[in-house]
């Protein structure tokens, strides 16, 4: 054999394996929506069983089920939902298209809100080297060979790698950061390089995205509720989901309560009304395609268990994810579980973690697409996917 025909029989066995371990292209969408600051599980999965709860919360625990005006809201026996979701979270969850997952997380115990965010992100293995530059998102959208989108304004790590992914901050989308002139400015900067062709297509992209958000934002603007936060960027997302993209991600700050967080009302049940709303939205605009969708909720970690001095909470451990879709055995509370008392705690402050993240997003993955066990190993190497037989 001369060296070209090495060469030749070495690209076709590349060719060859990449096609074996590529997924086969599907209609089926993912979203992951990561709540940046840690939000605090307890108050939105209430452990309506648990005596310590009530000890340990002094002034923000939920009251248990119809003790209160503004009370817990029964899922069953041992768990109740803020009240704040009662309108939005609660008929999903009796209608299957929403579980919870308590006692989720990764083994990163640096409570650093940035450590843990890059642990999860990466979706590396426990204890090895982390390779920044591969976030589990982009090994996903490499894999399935699909398009995908960051709606953030910068690309966030989880979509970093080998796969070029577009990003856009929908909240902003109708105020371009570069005007007409200054578009045409960058446009002849790259006319003759290998790059003209990626910044006309950026461009084009952005006002024919554009162009729809500002009609969507119109319509909108007669109803206050879409308007606002999450909800209305909700609705941008799904449409650009449902239309065009098989892998989204966003990202929502203002989730690290250390003070002043409120119990049934306050700040923090107003955030978990907008996170509920815009759930709502992204669901009801999925339309049809909401049978073929899946969305997970995450944070970094959750809260302290007992609530601070300054009727807050601190950095803690364990947190409760959420999974929905159109398509989901939900309706339940999913995984392993402890009862929450003082000897179940984690240094005697937190959730511990028996549902590890990369096992419980590797389950859902695996169910949803279809993967081989070959194939998942390359979104999250080495883990051990946990199926909780949620699709």
């Amino acid at each position: 054999m001369n060296r070209r025909q090495f060469l030749h029989s070495l690209t076709a066995l590349s060719v060859l394996s990449s096609r074996l371990l590529a997924a086969p292209a599907s209609p089926r969408k993912f979203l992951l929506v990561f709540l940046r600051g840690g939000y605090d599980s307890h108050q939105l999965l209430v452990p309506v069983a648990s005596d310590f709860y009530y000890e340990a919360r002094p002034t923000l625990a939920i009251a248990r089920p119809g003790t209160a005006p503004l009370s817990a809201l029964a899922l069953d026996g041992d768990w109740g939902l803020h009240p704040a979701v009662g309108e939005t979270l609660l008929p999903l969850y009796g209608a299957g298209q929403l579980a919870f997952v308590p006692f989720a997380g990764c083994d990163d115990l640096s409570r650093s809100h940035f450590e843990t965010q890059d642990s999860i992100e990466l979706g590396q293995a426990a204890g090895s080297r982390r390779d920044y530059r591969s976030g589990f998102l982009n090994r996903l959208a490499t894999l399935l060979r699909g398009d995908a989108m960051s709606f953030t304004e910068q690309l966030p790590l989880v979509f970093q790698g080998s796969r070029q992914i577009p990003n856009m901050a929908l909240r902003q989308v109708d105020r371009p950061g570069l005007d007409a002139r200054q578009s045409g400015i960058v446009a002849d900067m790259y006319r003759h390089s290998v790059l003209a062709g990626a910044v006309q297509s950026g461009f084009e992209t952005r006002e024919e995205v554009a162009r729809d958000m500002r009609a969507e934002m119109t319509a909108a603007s007669r109803n206050a509720i879409s308007a606002q936060g999450f909800a209305l960027e909700a609705r941008r997302i799904a449409t650009l989901m449902r239309e065009r993209y098989g892998l989204g991600f966003v990202d929502i700050g203002g989730w690290d309560t250390h003070v002043g967080e409120g119990g049934a009302s306050g700040y923090l049940a107003g955030r978990l009304d907008e996170l509920g709303r815009g759930l709502q939205v992204f669901a009801e605009t999925m339309g049809p395609a909401w049978r073929d969708c899946v969305v997970v909720v995450l944070s970094e970690f959750g809260r302290t268990f007992r609530e601070n001095g300054n009727h807050g909470t601190d950095h803690g451990h364990g947190t409760a994810y959420l999974v929905l879709g159109g398509a989901l055995r939900g309706g339940r509370i999913a995984g392993e579980q402890l009862p929450l008392v003082p000897a179940s705690l984690l240094q005697n402050r937190d959730m511990p973690v028996l549902n590890d993240y990369r096992a419980v997003i590797g389950g859902v993955l695996a169910r949803h697409y279809g993967l081989t066990a070959a194939q998942l190993d390359s979104v999250f190497p080495g883990a051990r996917p946990r199926d909780l037989a949620l699709l």
